[in-house]
């Protein structure tokens, strides 16, 4: 009788420890840095992760996730109607998923996709989620940034569920593992959605990926026009191999595309390098890039904002600089 116990136990505790799912991000085919870094932090819940993907290109990845530190497992939705990972359809099928398996933790990448299907997979469970954690400090503890960041705020969740999402750039994307985790299909889940997709429009660059690149240059309003903007940017990226990025006033005043605005409501990011030309430093665009490992401001008003944070400034015009540090680099 006392074997027959042990063994329920055993098989019951065995079963609980997978209780993690992690929804890995993929984009152009390949999965998104953004997702390493996601599963990193679900690695710190101390326990086994599920990862999960969807859409056509979700088996090509799999193999990959599947070779990953703390995977224990991986599920891939195939199904075309996952295709542009468009929230309405990710989000039942996440909810079909952890209710028919018994997850207690959900992550995703605080991705614009993520921001898209937490808060939805939240209301479909009637759970609130915890948005955009920088820390890990329990199973139901964490830091999360509050003020446009400016100040960390440790919170804990009370759900038995707990859905998070995570700022990529305050994990270090996840190891590799020693052997492969299984791999299984997930059949599609009918959402009864009535949006569809109409199109996309992609901005191609041979640049390093913005939200991952070890340097980064971005320009501001000081650049006064897109001409400027691309005659002296282009050239400094160049040479540093560094992704382009732009505060909220530069793309707003058609500079370049929105895709590159770092900021509060755009990209966080935290490279090694990050130059600021023409960038006054307001506390949203602080927000997106002041964990940079490195930040260089050029900017000829002596009391702009951005040198309280910068560890190299230079007051110039940044017409003579750029080409003179462009020329001597």
């Amino acid at each position: 009788m006392l074997r027959t116990h042990f063994a329920k136990r055993l098989f019951s505790s065995t079963i609980a420890r997978r209780d993690t799912l992690a929804f890995v991000e993929t984009a152009n085919g390949a999965v998104s840095p953004a997702a390493w870094s996601a599963l990193s932090a679900a690695k710190e819940f101390g326990k086994p992760v599920t990862a999960i993907l969807a859409g056509p290109d979700a088996a090509e990845n799999a193999a990959e996730v599947s070779k990953k530190d703390g995977v224990l497992k991986v599920l891939v939705a195939s199904d075309g109607r996952y295709s542009h990972l468009l929230a309405e359809e990710l989000a039942p099928l996440f909810k079909n998923v952890i209710e028919g398996n018994g997850y207690t933790h959900f992550v995703a990448p605080a991705s614009a996709v993520g921001k898209s299907v937490v808060p939805r997979l939240g209301a479909l469970l009637d759970v609130q989620p915890v948005s955009d954690i920088v820390k890990v400090l329990g199973e139901d503890t964490f830091v999360r940034p509050i003020y446009a960041g400016n100040a960390l705020a440790t919170v804990k969740t009370s759900d038995k569920l707990v859905l998070a999402s995570v700022r990529a750039s305050a994990f270090p994307a996840v190891g590799d593992a020693s052997s492969a985790a299984p791999i299984e299909e997930v059949s599609g889940v009918d959402s009864g959605n009535r949006t569809t997709f109409v199109s996309e429009q992609l901005v191609k660059s041979e640049r390093p990926e913005l939200g991952s690149a070890a340097r980064v240059v971005a320009g501001g309003r000081g650049l006064k026009n897109k001409e400027t903007f691309d005659a002296l940017m282009e050239p400094l990226a160049g040479k540093l191999n560094a992704a382009i990025g732009a505060s909220r006033a530069a793309v707003d005043a058609g500079y370049c595309d929105n895709s590159l605005q770092v900021g509060q409501t755009g990209k966080i990011v935290a490279p090694e390098l990050y130059v600021a030309v023409g960038i006054s430093g307001a506390i949203q665009h602080l927000a997106g890039m002041k964990d940079a490992k490195t930040i260089v401001a050029i900017n000829k008003d002596p009391e702009a904002a951005i040198f309280n944070v910068a560890d190299i400034g230079l007051v110039a015009d940044l017409n003579e600089a750029l080409p003179e540090l462009t020329e001597k680099l």
